[in-house]
């Protein structure tokens, strides 16, 4: 039996219809994830089920006893409470449970009073908590929160705020989770956490998210509310686009054989005055319908198609007829803020049509490296040069927009209702039917947008104007997957560089070309990798690290054997050095035959490619250089060995 059903609910806000008739159901251990465009009712369903708003119309069937625990987007903590006491505070039954126990323990027994004892020694035991302080102690530290453990709760970061929020609802241990979209303020590493943490509980979990790695690894099924309706899909994120694409085959086939029918119906129908007697009314007014549906279904196909293509394509990118020109270079620059240093003696060129993503902890300076890039900031060392360009910069304050003006005024606000998009002149409804938003939207004043709707606007405004370089700051934050479907298309498509901060493993994996990964203590690596290859190797680094560490330990008394051998890492290191120099001999290849074309070469400038050779070869060198190093200490120690 289902923890949750509702059956056939529907509900509505003033005259728009935000769930129609829909049935859903929580079984117990399912995790599900809640996916749509913004404003299309997936909050609105998670609050039905927490019964924080009534539904119009249907059934709400719940089991006795049920608990169920919600993480909003922003929570909210008592003033004056510090992490620790939020946690405590969470066991309130726990301590109340153990003080019931105390005081039953002094007094005389009683059949009662041994029932009593009974239902709450198990309800301790059912929570795992006899240590209380130990429980406490240990998901501070599973959650990263033992250093701040003392801080006031209301004066954390987004992250931390996000993170205490879940160690609260797993302390209390529900018999549902709701959670709505839980990776938003969280860096990689803590996603990763949260992913483990999630597929071990044996509860219920119901999440909306924009991450779309998230949703492959957790859900067994994917829940799509469009228009009012219900779709349910078996397994994760790419079953749900496969899918999909089956309902879009299916409705294609559909649209085919009413074209067939309709062909023979209106034969039927020209046939003259005898063959529409009157008693044939039924039959005319289903001829009527099917031309309504013949009329409507290609333009349903056709969107179903190109979201489909958005969520499932690599677009291919043009490629522009001028040559890279040089928009940052780096020498050398360091930056610290009070004693923390967050970037330290970073070199580093930017080019046009470059496409960055700057990844690392929270707190490590990626957002610091954007304000230097901004000019919002100066350096405290080394030198920055700027070239003649124009950038165009997107962060999640939404600053470029004013809340007074509608969307007509803020996209023509020189009057008239025509906008000049890459040379072409566009109606503005023509340009913002992109960004998902009707005809009805244009006289709507921005103050009364959504917040997901905003974001859309700010896209479009970025993307209706010409720049050489995009600065992003955490793009993917609070947009639904519709819209990063959008902004992926757009940026895929852009020929100037690309500059981006973001945790959206999926996000960086499709669009960055190359990786600035900030390690902290100021220490930033490049890497031509993706995202997830990235994490990968550097997971089976730490893994070898910690082998390595417990040989040290185990092996306290075996110091010259140990010595004998490479380290664990040293040898990994000497393993993945071959295949990386072998890319980079094809990557020098690959330039020196640009060189003897003239028509690439007068594209792109041969000083620029000289220049690509030039960092290559270097690369190149030194990683020969450590590799023969290795190559050497491994024979050394192998031949001491024998």
């Amino acid at each position: 039996m289902a923890l949750v059903s509702l059956l056939g609910v529907c509900k509505q806000y003033d005259y728009k219809v935000i769930l129609k008739d829909i049935n859903f159901s929580i079984p117990k251990g399912e995790k599900i994830a809640i996916v749509g465009k913004n404003g299309s009712g997936k909050s609105t369903l998670l609050k039905i089920i927490t019964k924080e708003i009534e539904t119009d119309e249907g059934e709400c069937i719940f089991q006795n006893n049920l608990k169920i625990l919600s993480l909003p987007q922003n929570p909210i903590f008592e003033p004056l409470m510090s992490v620790r006491d939020v946690c405590e505070d969470s066991l309130a039954e726990l301590r109340d449970a153990h003080k019931r126990l105390e005081f039953l323990n002094t007094q005389d027994s009683t059949e009662e009073g041994l029932q009593e004892q009974g239902m709450l020694i198990s309800f301790i035991e059912e929570h795992r908590g006899w240590d209380i302080n130990s429980k406490v102690d240990e998901i501070l530290q599973r959650f990263d929160l033992e250093n701040i453990a003392n801080r006031l709760a209301n004066t954390l970061s987004g992250g931390e705020q996000k993170r205490l929020a879940l160690s609260v609802m797993l302390l209390k241990k529900a018999d549902i989770l709701i959670l709505d979209e839980p990776t938003n303020h969280l860096d990689v590493q803590m996603v990763e956490f949260l992913e483990e943490m999630i597929s071990s509980l044996s509860c219920s979990v119901v999440f909306i998210s924009h991450d779309r790695y998230f949703i492959e690894s957790l859900a067994h099924r994917v829940v799509e509310i469009d228009e009012g309706k219900l779709l349910s899909f078996e397994g994760g994120y790419s079953n749900y686009l496969q899918k999909k694409e089956e309902i879009l085959k299916n409705l294609s086939k559909e649209h085919e054989h009413l074209l067939k029918l309709l062909k023979s119906e209106e034969e039927w129908l020209n046939k003259g005055v005898q063959g529409r007697r009157k008693r044939n009314e039924g039959r005319k007014a289903r001829v009527l319908e099917m031309r309504k549906n013949a009329k409507a279904n290609p333009s349903i196909i056709k969107k179903m198609r190109l979201e489909l293509q958005r969520e499932q394509k690599h677009f291919n990118r043009d490629e522009s007829k001028n040559a890279k020109k040089m928009l940052f270079e780096c020498e050398k620059i360091s930056k610290k803020i009070e004693e923390k240093v967050l970037i330290s003696n970073l070199s580093l060129r930017i080019l046009q049509k470059d496409k960055i993503a700057i990844v690392g902890k929270n707190g490590s300076g990626k957002s610091t490296l954007l304000k230097i890039f901004l000019n919002q900031i100066p350096q405290d060392s080394g030198i920055i040069k700027r070239g003649d360009i124009s950038i165009g910069y997107f962060d999640q304050q939404r600053k470029m927009l004013d809340e007074d003006k509608n969307l007509l005024e803020t996209f023509c606000p020189n009057g008239g209702d025509h906008i000049e998009i890459k040379g072409k002149n566009m109606h503005v409804f023509g340009y913002l039917k992109n960004f998902l938003f009707p005809k009805e939207f244009l006289d709507k004043k921005i103050s009364y947008l959504s917040g997901g709707e905003k974001n859309r606007v700010a896209l479009a405004l970025l993307f209706a104007r010409k720049y050489d370089c995009l600065i992003l700051d955490e793009p993917t934050n609070d947009l639904d997957i519709a819209t990063i479907n959008i902004l992926e298309e757009y940026l895929q498509n852009f020929d100037g560089a690309l500059i981006f901060v973001s945790h959206d493993r999926y996000f960086v994996d499709k669009i960055a070309h190359k990786l600035l990964v900030f390690k902290g203590d100021g220490i930033c690596e490049e890497s031509y990798m993706s995202y997830t290859e990235y994490l990968d190797i550097q997971k089976e680094l730490a893994e070898y690290d910690v082998l390595e560490s417990d040989l040290k330990d185990n092996q306290k008394d075996e110091k010259i054997k140990k010595n004998n051998k490479l380290s664990y890492k040293d040898a990994m290191e000497l393993d993945l050095l071959p295949n990386q120099i072998e890319k980079l001999e094809n990557i020098i290849k690959s330039l020196e035959l640009e060189l003897s074309d003239e028509r690439i070469y007068q594209q792109k400038g041969i000083a620029n490619i000289a220049r690509e050779i030039q960092d290559a070869k270097e690369d190149l060198e030194n990683k020969l250089q450590r590799y023969f190093f290795l190559e050497e200490k491994h024979h050394n120690l192998t031949q001491n060995n024998s």
